[in-house]
């Protein structure tokens, strides 16, 4: 699967004040009525549990120019130091990072084990356009703008 494109966002948490981010390739569109998206997090991940317990979550769509960002929330740094120097604003459920392809922000309506992996089924509370007009993208390990 690594030769074939992603695009590249960042899944966001915030329960109770505790923010935790990731580096996302799994989004998925599921349904336009009701709108539903899907994602796949690593039962192991640091943020797996939070989001369990938040119920909720926000994914940015990340532009062909934030490639630092996708690699800051991908390189296991601890929690509180992903955040510092990223220009957020508050979204609904958690924070959203500026500048990007645009926002979604979902409230988990249904969880399904799928091996080492869950996969949260989303209902959309808020879809957004960004300024950036070219989303990052993932394939063969590398990062590339599209």
């Amino acid at each position: 699967m690594r030769y074939w494109p992603h695009g590249v966002s960042v899944l966001s948490v915030d329960y109770d004040g505790d923010r935790m981010g990731v580096t996302l390739s799994s989004l998925v569109s599921l349904s336009l009525d009701p709108p539903l998206v899907g994602i796949s997090v690593g039962k192991e991940a640091s943020c797996y549990e939070l989001l369990r317990r938040a119920g909720a979550f926000a994914v940015s769509l990340l532009g062909a120019e934030q490639e630092d960002i996708a690699r800051r929330f991908a390189s296991g740094r601890p929690p509180i130091v992903h955040w510092d120097g990223v220009p957020t604003r508050e979204g609904q459920v958690a924070p959203l990072i500026d500048g990007g392809v645009g926002w979604i922000e979902a409230r988990v309506v249904a969880e399904h084990d799928v091996g080492d992996h869950t996969f949260f089924v989303g209902e959309v509370l808020s879809a957004e356009r960004g300024p950036s007009t070219n989303a990052l993208m993932y394939r063969d390990r590398s990062y590339h703008g599209l």
